[in-house]
């Protein structure tokens, strides 16, 4: 043993003895939370730097024109990144990884996600990249948080635990928002929970803002909103079925970018493809430009005329209609963007895009409406109520919408608006999408587990090698029973397999039929292939374990023969082995949520 793993095994020794497991892991969580916040500041600062630069040092008049090679060089540069110094390891971004730790690989994830998120993210945003830091540092902290767990060598519960405080202090960090970083990691991170989760995650979370705050205090908006009226109600929810719609329409395009761009196979070539599409987006659509989050606090302040401003548009600033239509095709384009950003080899995320079309959204509905002359509405309050509805269309995640949108915009007194406006985009986009973006492609694999359809959920986690019992007596075709009497007689099966010299099963012969056979006054001189009785069924090794309980049930059988793909015999899966490992994967997953 290293003297390095001496020394940690002697701390753990001493921390057992001396701090509960409970306190140790409020502990590691206030660890967490600080590392969190760190990386959180750190994100921010690279990425503001890189961004302030690019556009302090060019004059506005002429900026448009280089909007179609910043974004280009940020993902050139993220994915040179990637293949130089990550080569030897995978590289994922987006929210659907970290769920996919928690879910199949034992929340278990690689050391490099806790820079590397950061430097590619800040690359690919702070150049222009149509995407947000938000997922980014969701991943670095829940990195943190995973191996923090796995160096103290806590079990899957608490690491997974680590790993959720993690991801709620990069959200809190980023945003300036405890409250809705401890939301979003029970939301989307940990859907079954109990109430002591929320001791950690508080911790964390607080924690992680705190250092934020200190480090990095400028606020992401700067609104003080007004009171609603219960006159504008029918208008919010009118605006809430709107933007549950476009939500739909969003995974729409989601999906269908995601598909083209798997179809480029070179690397370069996806940057090329990507980083000029989108910079040929920005040129005519300069809002898209990074996170975007610059366009919505002018709205917010009442310059909507900046939407314009910088575009090739510029000229028309002043006519309201086609500010609106400018907000609503922006929001149309924006999908396509940020797919070709991620697509393209950049990192960051769809959180903070969410956000810039749900205030679009908000800004075309009620300005566009007061253009009418017939109402009044306060456009910032839908500005913000649209950021909400839109981010709990799109991530499922009506809670993380109201709180994070009611903390960073001091939108508290909006309260009820967001609730309701998060509800109804929710239930129209789950009532046609059972899963969010994040969750799709796990729930088509089997490698997410939800309440719903649990049992369906846990037997496709399963895998048949894991089960496949191989104890069992192989009887060669030409010889007879009593060739094999002692092996027959102390055998604990009570099925025997009949298996040829090139493992090929001949058939399978029952105990009961042997031991007539050997017991009986009149002996048989039939060979085991004679006895031999063709299988009900037989199951292959990659076989889903789905199919393997409906020949079960179909055959009404209790075990069935195992085969490798070129049919050579492996041994036999019975229910009873199933049901053993069934049980156990149910209580490995609900117990980080006790």
């Amino acid at each position: 043993m290293s003297q390095k793993r001496k020394i940690l095994h002697q701390i753990n020794d001493w921390r057992v003895q001396k701090i509960s497991n409970r306190n140790f892991l409020i502990i590691l969580a206030v660890v967490v939370g600080i590392v969190g916040g760190l990386a959180a500041s750190l994100l921010k600062l690279l990425t503001h730097s890189i961004a302030k630069t690019l556009q302090n040092d060019v004059v506005w008049e002429y900026k448009y024109i280089l909007y179609l090679l910043f974004p280009l060089i940020g993902i050139l540069l993220s994915v040179l990144y990637v293949r130089r110094f990550i080569r030897h390891h995978k590289f994922d971004h987006g929210l659907t990884p970290i769920i996919y730790a928690v879910s199949r690989n034992s929340s278990k994830i690689p050391v490099h996600n806790v820079y590397s998120q950061i430097i590619t993210s800040a690359l690919t945003v702070g150049f222009g990249g149509s995407a947000g830091l938000e997922a980014p540092i969701a991943y670095s902290g829940s990195a943190i948080g995973s191996n923090i767990g796995r160096f103290f060598g806590l079990n899957y519960r608490e690491t997974t635990m680590l790993l959720a405080c993690g991801a709620a202090a990069g959200i809190a960090g980023a945003f300036n928002s405890p409250v809705a970083g401890m939301v979003f990691a029970i939301e989307i991170l940990l859907p079954e929970f109990s109430i002591p989760a929320f001791i950690p995650l508080l911790m964390a979370a607080a924690t992680g803002a705190v250092i934020s705050k200190v480090l990095y205090s400028e606020p992401l908006f700067h609104l003080v909103t007004d009171n609603w009226v219960l006159s504008a109600l029918i208008f919010y929810l009118l605006m809430a079925v709107c933007i549950g719609l476009f939500s739909i329409y969003f995974a729409k395009v989601d999906g269908l970018m995601k598909r083209w761009m798997l179809k480029i196979k070179n690397p370069y070539q996806k940057v090329l493809v990507a980083g000029l599409s989108l910079g040929l987006l920005i040129f005519l659509f300069p809002a898209l430009y990074g996170e975007g989050y610059l366009t919505i606090q002018q709205l917010l302040a009442g310059n909507e005329e900046s939407l314009l401003k910088n575009s090739i548009f510029s000229e028309y600033r002043h006519v309201g209609v086609l500010l609106v239509v400018y907000a609503l095709l922006t929001v149309l384009i924006k999908p396509f963007a940020t797919i070709l950003t991620l697509g393209g080899g950049g990192n960051g995320g769809t959180f903070g895009p969410s956000l810039v079309m749900g205030g679009l959204l908000g800004f075309a509905f009620s300005f566009g409406l007061n253009l009418t002359g017939l109402v009044n509405l306060n456009v910032a309050n839908f500005i913000v109520a649209g950021m909400a509805a839109s981010l709990s269309g799109i991530m499922h995640a009506p809670l993380t919408g109201i709180f994070l949108i009611a903390e960073i915009t001091g939108g508290y007194v909006l309260m009820v608006p967001l609730m309701i406006v998060s509800a109804v985009s929710y239930f129209i986009n789950k009532a046609t999408l059972k899963y969010s973006i994040y969750t799709k492609s796990l729930a088509e694999r089997g490698d997410l587990i939800t309440h719903d359809d649990r049992d369906r959920i846990v037997l496709r986690m399963m895998k048949l090698r894991y089960v496949l019992e191989r104890n069992f007596t192989q009887l060669p075709p030409l010889a007879r029973p009593f060739d094999k009497r002692h092996e027959i007689i102390h055998s604990k099966r009570n099925i025997f397999p009949v298996v040829d010299e090139d493992r090929k099963l001949i058939g399978i012969i029952s105990s009961e039929l042997l031991l007539e056979i050997l017991l009986g006054e009149n002996p048989t001189e039939q060979t085991f292939r004679e006895l031999a009785q063709a299988p009900a069924d037989v199951v292959y090794l990659n076989a889903n374990m789905q199919d393997v309980m409906r020949k079960m049930e179909r055959e009404d059988v209790w075990i069935l023969p195992v085969l490798d793909n070129e049919g050579h015999y492996m041994g036999f899966v019975s229910k009873s082995a199933i049901f053993n490992k069934y049980r156990a994967l149910l209580m490995r997953q609900s117990s980080y949520m006790a």
